[in-house]
């Protein structure tokens, strides 16, 4: 499976620690602002970085946009800029877009617009949005604290079938099943749970230990 690409726009602190999860997680990541300085700054950890008005479309053509898969519009207090950015990315034919917005008049625009995911940086850190969107398979994230995490991923062909004692995600893993989400119920697992087909796994662990689990889940 190829590793899908992402793209950040804007380096306020939101952006920042966006892309710097990201980069954790060994994701390809474009990082794009008007500011040199904060381009320098990024530059030394950051795949590719540049630095381009985004309200430019020739501009955001002409470093590959419409390729990447995923772009996160961070513009911070420049709501005129952040509207018409995601305009340019929707109608360049990004897969994928989210928006991080400042009221609800924003995110109302930016819907229209053809945002895919809006966000409000009071209910979701950055670390959080990175976590969430490197893989396809994390419904939900939730940090409990700086180091451990819940989690919610649909099960895969690697679990399906799987007992909850035989897939021992415990010992294997050092995380725990704590639920199983099943057609909208909730189920407390016993070892002799099944998992089955479009199951959602409700997990908590260490944030090292739940990629490692995530990314044998997706292989």
């Amino acid at each position: 499976m190829a590793k899908k690409s992402f793209a950040v726009i804007g380096m306020g602190r939101f952006g920042q620690s966006v892309v710097e999860e990201l980069i954790n997680k060994e994701a390809e990541v474009l990082v794009i602002d008007k500011d040199p300085e904060k381009i320098a700054k990024m530059s030394k950890i950051a795949t590719h970085a540049v630095t381009l008005d985004t309200t430019d479309v020739n501009a955001l053509r002409e470093v590959g946009i419409s390729s990447i898969d995923h772009v996160v519009v961070a513009i911070g207090a420049e709501i005129q800029s952040s509207i018409l950015t995601t305009l340019i990315l929707k109608d360049l034919g990004v897969k994928f877009v989210t928006v991080k917005v400042q009221n609800s008049d924003h995110a109302k625009v930016v819907h229209k617009l053809g945002a895919d995911e809006i966000i409000q940086p009071e209910q979701q850190s950055g670390k959080r949005l990175a976590s969430k969107i490197i893989s396809n398979n994390v419904l939900d994230y939730i940090d409990l604290n700086e180091s451990h995490s819940f989690i919610v991923v649909n099960a895969t062909e690697k679990v399906i079938d799987s007992t909850v004692v035989n897939l021992d995600v415990r010992n294997r893993f050092k995380i725990n099943v704590v639920a199983i989400r099943r057609n909208g119920d909730i189920i407390i697992p016993t070892p002799d749970n099944v998992i089955a087909m479009n199951d959602q796994l409700l997990l908590i662990g260490r944030n090292t230990d739940l990629d490692k689990f995530n990314q044998w889940l997706r292989k």
